[in-house]
């Protein structure tokens, strides 16, 4: 007989403004095997780079498909960036949650709405924001990755993301970050166990108790 879960899925939303830690939180959820979260694979119609794996980091795929993808409902979220269209596949994560398993998205703030306004009260969405403008700066410098105006137009655009923090179910300040790891684990397990998420298991729990 297939497996009857007795809760439905949840769909986790991390975002921040880089720099912030989404990404090291993200990588320490994905991590912990007992939490058996699934990591949304995006599809993407730019080039795949040579250090990465389709299927893995992203699927890649044409623009045609892209776009018969996007005009048929088939995407949770979309974006154009720099030319390259990027999306969420609805069917994989629709499956997830039937199998009453949660999947975690790593998005900004317009495809979380974009996935809010799909999922209804299927998401959970959560805001991390750096303990200071000053501490995202240095975290920047020391990934050694961007040029100086780089790293200014990435803090004009993390002032931009911040003042959506209003928007969000949970905000955290990521100041320590096995703190703040440790918060996400208890939003994560604390969600899991609303009501709504677990009638159909509680339901027929309640009514073998009532029967005995």
């Amino acid at each position: 007989m297939p497996h009857t879960p007795d809760r439905r899925g949840i769909v986790l939303i991390l975002s921040s403004p880089s720099g912030a830690g989404k990404t090291t939180l993200t990588r320490m959820l994905l991590q912990n095997r007992e939490l058996d979260l699934t990591l949304s694979i995006s599809v993407t119609t730019r080039a795949r780079r040579s250090s990465e794996v389709d299927g893995i980091h992203y699927s890649f795929i044409s623009q045609k498909r892209f776009e018969a993808m996007r005009d048929s409902g088939d995407l949770l979220e979309w974006a154009e960036v720099h030319g390259n269209f990027y999306g969420t596949p609805r069917a994989p994560v629709d499956e997830i949650l039937s199998e009453g398993r949660d999947a975690l998205f790593d998005i900004d703030y317009q495809g979380t709405q974009q996935v809010r306004d799909k999922m209804g009260a299927d998401t959970v969405t959560v805001f991390i924001l750096p303990p200071s403008m000053k501490e995202l700066r240095a975290r920047l410098e020391r990934r050694a990755e961007d040029t100086h105006d780089a790293i200014e137009r990435r803090l004009d655009n993390a002032r931009n993301e911040i003042q959506r923090w209003k928007s969000y179910d949970y905000v955290l300040v990521n100041d320590d970050l096995q703190k703040t790891f440790d918060d996400l684990i208890a939003i994560l397990r604390s969600e899991r166990q609303r009501r709504p998420r677990r009638m159909k298991g509680i339901e027929a729990f309640v009514a073998r108790l009532l029967s005995e």
